[in-house]
């Protein structure tokens, strides 16, 4: 569908000092893909280290977004920060279990379920034997 069908929107919200709340609406794909990595890349300048990304508005995501999913992980993996993706909707959900981006970058169900797993430190599945990317 054209991207005028299906702009992207993003908001951000700061929970905290090093924490950007990405709240995510649309279809996350190879058009709509540069807005979500500036925005990541914009709260990476000011110091975010960690990163609650709400994908339950996004039916649909490519490859594109997966890719800055894991670019945002590695970047906030050199200030142990971390990526948490906050209520996939089922396709999405979907899409990073097949690919084993849900066994690198935790899913939450809650913001707060969210922050509390951000204050329990980095999530490096690697470091704990686990299967990575």
């Amino acid at each position: 569908m054209p991207l005028a069908q299906n702009p992207l929107s993003v908001e951000v919200e700061l929970p905290r000092e090093d924490v950007a709340l990405i709240t995510v609406d649309g279809y996350l794909d190879v058009d709509t893909a540069t807005e979500f990595q500036a925005h990541l890349a914009n709260q990476l300048h000011h110091g975010r280290r960690h990163f609650l990304l709400d994908l339950s508005s996004v039916p649909f995501m490519d490859s594109s977004g997966m890719n800055i999913i894991l670019r945002v992980y590695q970047e906030t993996r050199k200030t142990e920060g971390s990526v948490h993706v906050i209520s996939p909707a089922p396709a999405v959900r979907r899409i990073l279990d097949l690919t084993g981006v849900s066994i690198t970058v935790p899913i939450s169900e809650s913001v707060d379920e969210a922050l509390t797993r951000a204050d329990e430190g980095p999530h490096h599945p690697e470091e704990a034997g686990e299967q990575s990317l």
